[in-house]
């Protein structure tokens, strides 16, 4: 039992190292740049691990992004929303939870967002990362409506699209990269923005 327990936890960390690894690399020099040789050498194992383990490249960058989107945060993200009873409080919340997840996140999907438009697997893993979010706020978009917050010409799919308008990674690469703003300059003129355009 002990040698097993033992086992099991080595495996576990040298999985935690390659994963580590390929985040790190790919954040460094994008998910073309990467190979799989240097994730090996940067977890000390060898390639072949980094495949049997990780499933190479593909294999670990949808390790990473599901990592973020099933991660404990997430549940209590959906549960604050349905329990909203506030139409401004519940737009200032999912301003800074997308703000926070951004921040943790947005280093590699900078490289996913680079790679996506030539790499087919790389594509369909922005479309778990983009799913997963889509359903946050189509989910507070329901919930505005059902507190009848919603203006008379917003209806809950049109609402969901104008919260992927300005909560996106890409609305948020906008704001950070090409117009040079802070992310405290861009969550309060959320603030401002996102009620005009949702709320009566």
């Amino acid at each position: 039992m002990q040698k097993s327990g033992r086992r099991a936890e080595y495996a576990q960390q040298t999985r935690q190292a390659i994963v580590d690894a390929a985040r790190a690399l790919f954040v460094e020099k994008g998910y073309f740049g990467t190979k799989v040789d240097e994730i090996a050498a940067a977890a000390r194992v060898a390639p072949a691990t980094v495949y049997a383990v990780g499933g190479g490249k593909h294999g670990l960058l949808r390790t990473l992004i599901e990592s973020g989107t099933n991660s404990e945060e997430i549940p209590k993200i959906l549960t604050r929303i349905t329990a909203s009873t506030d139409p401004d409080d519940l737009v200032r919340f999912i301003v800074r939870a997308t703000r926070e997840q951004f921040e943790q996140w947005s280093d590699l999907m900078r490289q996913v967002t680079a790679a996506s438009p030539q790499e087919p697997t790389v594509r369909e893993i922005q479309r778990i990362a983009h799913a997963s979010m889509r359903h946050g706020l189509a989910l507070t978009a329901r919930q505005l409506a059902e507190l009848g917050a919603l203006r008379d010409d917003v209806d809950v799919d049109r609402a969901t699209d104008l919260l992927w308008l300005h909560l996106c990674n890409s609305a948020y690469f906008i704001r950070t990269d090409d117009l040079g703003w802070s992310l405290d300059e861009s969550e309060a003129w959320l603030n401002e923005a996102l009620p005009r355009a949702l709320l009566r």
